[in-house]
């Protein structure tokens, strides 16, 4: 059985209506996790970079746990301390290899941290290997864990 399509201009504007919010709504779709989790991570460095510690720190649970007992305020700390050294801050990361089992995500990677005055080559430079523990809350990743190692 045929249904009759609406005749005049308030049949075109009921299509367009539709059409408009189906597109709405394919774009309001959640990204799936893991890509979520890389978009947060690639925030996070570029907030480093950018000398934004606040914005870094939001994507840091407050239950954050690191080497050598460093908790979240002394990450804040670290992180301030390090600004305050280093006009410039550079930060490579390697691949990252990423893990994702439910709420929780363990992401692998390699990170090269340069620092200075902001001149045209870093005065400070150092390796690391990374091991970090995120947890989605909410929709948003965050992470409570790391562990850092200089390669």
């Amino acid at each position: 059985m045929a249904v009759p399509m609406a005749e005049g201009r308030g049949g075109g504007c009921l299509g367009l209506l539709v059409l408009v919010l189906a597109l709405l709504l394919a774009g309001c779709a959640r990204q799936p996790p893991e890509q979520r989790l890389r978009a947060q991570l690639s925030a996070m460095q570029e907030a480093l970079e950018q000398r934004r510690a606040g914005d870094f720190i939001d994507g840091v649970a407050s239950d954050f746990a690191g080497n050598d007992g460093i908790d979240h305020a002394a990450l804040q700390q670290l992180v301030r301390a390090q600004m305050l050294a280093n006009s410039r801050i550079g930060l490579a990361l390697g691949p990252a290899e990423v893990e994702i089992v439910g709420d929780r995500a363990t992401v692998r990677f390699s990170a090269v941290v340069t620092g200075g005055s902001g001149h045209f080559l870093p005065e400070r430079a150092q390796a690391w290997e990374v091991t970090s523990g995120w947890r989605d809350e909410g929709g948003d990743w965050r992470l409570y864990y790391a562990q850092w190692k200089p390669m």
